[in-house]
């Protein structure tokens, strides 16, 4: 039966544990932190009804999604996951930033599974969780408990971190932000880190690292995480039927090609930075003609936009309905993109100060 000691081999094997993490994730049982039922991939694993399953998934290096819809279960509802244990792999990249002796600041407690990593590791007393959901603060907190953790815990507002407890070495959110607090940056030590998800509604898949120092948190980006987002910067979700209903838009043809901005990941990250509010979703016909529609969605749900693929053509019908031209914004900010010579998404940067935050490529402004 799947143990503790299964993760630990899956992840050696994957070369993703680093030795100092090694006793942590040894000694830190998952299970402790998963509930009896959970999904992953799509299904749905339940230990009641199959526990040699359960245990295989709890140990594997996968996402476990333990809350939908902030655990309103209200039907007809889109479920979409808004708590989760993470990939322990991309648990362990993101905790390559901290050092022995490190104060931690976690924003996002979720399940309390990455809380008890850094309790054990780099001993409660240094480490400071705040989780926004109520509901989550008290099973995280048993959680800990049960496992024989015991570090600081808030309820409460991650964005304006937990400033009784600053200065902090390294601040790791476990949420996706688009807009970084300066709080974070305000309570980080000289010299500190903040590591967060970062993005916007277009792409959201992204880390964002930074170093503080003098009041202010400088850092580029990396990675391809996707993680839950911050409650009060979320984007938008739902059904087609939720921004479309029938209705006609104004027609016109594009010669852009939708499934790069789908297929890009530097494409659409780089749109993401001047469409900040709206998102795509990329439906494939299910008839075989490898044609698709790209839809465009704004948060605000007043605007929507398709793009109609057909194998072979280099000219596409778009539609567009609504206050806003999404289709027209999202082609603004690709030629953009690619007058400035399509530059790869590691080439941009972050500044973050008390007057909010600023994305530039290739050097930081000076000011």
């Amino acid at each position: 039966m799947s143990s503790p000691s299964r993760l630990v081999e899956i992840l050696r094997n994957k070369g993703a544990l680093a030795p100092e993490w090694a006793p942590t994730v040894a000694a830190v049982d998952r299970a402790r932190f998963v509930p009896d039922t959970f999904e992953v991939g799509d299904r749905t694993v339940s230990r009641s009804a199959d526990e040699a399953e359960w245990r295989r998934m709890v140990y594997a290096d996968l996402p476990l999604i333990t809350q939908h819809n902030d655990g309103d279960a209200t039907d007809g509802r889109v479920a979409f996951p808004t708590c989760a244990t993470s990939m322990p792999s991309l648990m362990l990249a993101m905790a390559a930033i901290v050092r022995d002796g490190d104060a931690v600041l976690e924003i996002g407690t979720g399940t309390g599974y990455h809380s008890a990593w850094l309790a054990h590791r780099l001993g409660e007393d240094r480490i400071t969780t705040i989780e926004t959901d109520k509901a989550l603060y008290d099973i995280a907190r048993h959680n800990l408990r049960r496992a024989g953790f015991r570090p600081h815990t808030v309820c409460g507002d991650g964005l304006a971190g937990v400033p009784g407890r600053a200065p902090y070495d390294r601040t790791i959110a476990t949420c996706t932000v688009r807009d970084i607090p300066y709080a974070w940056v305000a309570q980080s030590a000289q010299g500190g880190t903040i590591l967060t998800p970062w993005g916007s509604s277009f792409h959201s898949y992204s880390f964002a690292t930074l170093t503080v120092r003098d009041g202010r948190a400088t850092g580029r980006f990396s990675g391809r995480p996707a993680f839950m987002w911050a409650r009060q910067q979320r984007r938008s979700y739902g059904r087609i039927r939720d921004w479309y209903h029938g209705e006609r838009g104004d027609l016109a043809t594009t010669t852009i090609d939708p499934r790069i901005l789908e297929e890009d990941h530097h494409a659409r990250f780089a749109v993401g930075l001047r469409v900040r509010d709206a998102w795509p979703l990329l439906s494939p016909a299910d008839d075989g003609s490898d044609e698709a529609t790209y839809w465009l969605f704004d948060d605000a749900r007043t605007s929507w936009a398709t793009v109609e693929y057909v194998p072979g053509r280099d000219r596409y019908e778009t539609e567009q309905h609504g206050p806003r031209r999404l289709w027209d914004e999202v082609a603004a900010a690709y030629r953009a993109w690619t007058d400035a010579g399509s530059p790869p998404r590691d080439r941009y940067g972050i500044t973050v100060t008390a007057d909010g935050q600023h994305v530039w490529l290739d050097d930081p402004p000076r000011s």
